[in-house]
């Protein structure tokens, strides 16, 4: 479990084509100290397996699956990505729980400028708009942010300083794909919900 706090904003050493999949070497000091083969780490919002790590690179397998409905099929060598390990136990939520499992794509549509911050608008599919409300949570290429807006085929988010230079939304533009994982809990809300209809109508 992640908590959409980027904690290193990292860079695609190197992709190999492994035919169903690819192999990523990433670069990322700061996720890589301590890690162990096996341990988990959140690539733009992706929960990847730590394969072979060294040097502050790390590699992990990505399946054709995640490269289709992902943004990480778009990455090529030199690609900045944001990283995160998972959230120790007993550690502080400082976001909003994230699973690193991504949801849908969407793509930046606009940009607008403040004096200290940036609203961007971020296209939304049909499928989760529902789960997407008025200052909600959502994780934006693995950051947690709040919906400022929420309309029924977009959202905005405002982004602050911090944000913006230290995360990959800093130098995306319109155009440009981002992955999106809807707050679980309203998930969990719907089916529950759907389950006591049902049954109410038996």
């Amino acid at each position: 479990m992640f908590t959409g706090i980027v904690e290193e904003l990292g860079q695609v050493v190197a992709i190999d084509d492994l035919g169903d999949a690819s192999r990523f070497r990433l670069r990322g000091p700061v996720v890589t100290e301590g890690a162990k083969h096996g341990d988990s780490i959140a690539v733009n919002g992706v929960c990847l397996t730590v394969v072979d790590f060294g040097g502050g690179e790390f590699t992990a397998d990505v399946m054709a699956e995640t490269l289709d409905r992902s943004s990480l099929g778009a990455l090529a060598v030199g690609s900045k990505v944001n990283l995160e390990r998972p959230m120790a136990l007993g550690g502080r939520l400082g976001g909003h729980l994230v699973q690193g499992h991504v949801d849908g794509k969407g793509t930046i549509v606009e940009r607008k400028l403040s004096d200290n911050w940036e609203i961007v608008k971020i296209s939304l599919p049909a499928d989760l708009s529902r789960y997407v409300v008025e200052k909600g949570s959502i994780t934006v290429d693995g950051i947690s942010l709040t919906v400022v807006d929420a309309g029924s085929d977009y959202f905005t988010v405002s982004l602050i300083p911090t944000t913006l230079a230290l995360t990959t939304l800093g130098i995306k533009q319109a155009g440009d794909p981002v992955n999106l994982e809807v707050d679980v809990l309203a998930k969990y809300v719907e089916r529950l919900l759907g389950a006591d209809r049902a049954e109410a109508a038996q």
